[in-house]
């Protein structure tokens, strides 16, 4: 399982770098279109915070000292990826705010 939660914490830090680099670009630009979150929705900065969340999570518990089990593991990685979700909804919502 340490491969899969490397995978998808890998798959998260390369689509959060898409996602700011991609809004820099597009507002630099004046260009709206080329924003990710403006292009693919606000679902999909929830997705790639789940994705990011999950990978995180499941690599620390693998890698705790306390030794959690495989199933554990599992556990840990997806309420962290949920807390992820709800993490960027927040700060979303408090960014369009301001």
């Amino acid at each position: 399982m340490i491969t899969v939660y490397a995978v998808s914490l890998a798959v998260g830090f390369v689509g959060l770098l898409v996602a700011i680099f991609g809004t820099a670009l597009a507002e630099n630009l004046g260009r709206p279109g080329l924003d990710p979150a403006h292009r693919f929705g606000s679902r999909s900065r929830m997705a790639v915070g789940a994705v990011a969340g999950f990978g995180m999570g499941g690599m620390a518990a693998e890698f705790s000292p306390i030794g959690f089990g495989t199933g554990v593991s599992l556990l840990i990685a997806l309420a962290a990826g949920v807390v992820a979700v709800f993490w960027v909804r927040y700060a979303t919502e408090l960014a369009e705010r301001q």
